[in-house]
């Protein structure tokens, strides 16, 4: 749980994939865990809650892909909408997170 109180990705879905879970092994550690330039956005743990804009996410028991791919089925996602009610006028949206994971150089923007 983030120092706030406020549930990171893998706490709320329990998906057993944060470093050290139960899943971790199987799957691999899981991106929005280990997202070190989005810490403390919305709240967050690393990327705990800004898993939208990370690829390699598990949604629904099965890991994602890239945003593009992805951020249809995240904005129907009952942690996506908590995260939103949650941080009120101080959520910070899907492009100023791209534009952080993009300036670290691992991922990029999705295109036009």
């Amino acid at each position: 749980m983030a120092a706030n109180g406020k549930l990171n990705c893998w706490e709320y879905t329990n998906c057993g994939r944060e470093p050290g879970g139960p899943k971790a092994s199987e799957l691999g550690p899981c991106t929005a865990a280990t997202k070190t330039s989005l810490d403390g956005y919305n709240s967050g743990t690393f990327g705990g809650r800004a898993c939208w804009v990370i690829p390699g996410t598990l949604c629904n028991g099965v890991v994602c892909g890239d945003f593009n791919e992805k951020y249809a089925t995240c904005r129907r996602c009952e942690f996506f909408e908590l995260v939103h009610v949650e941080q009120g006028v101080d959520y910070v949206d899907h492009v100023e997170l791209l534009l952080v994971v993009a300036r670290e150089g691992d991922d990029s923007p999705p295109s036009d």
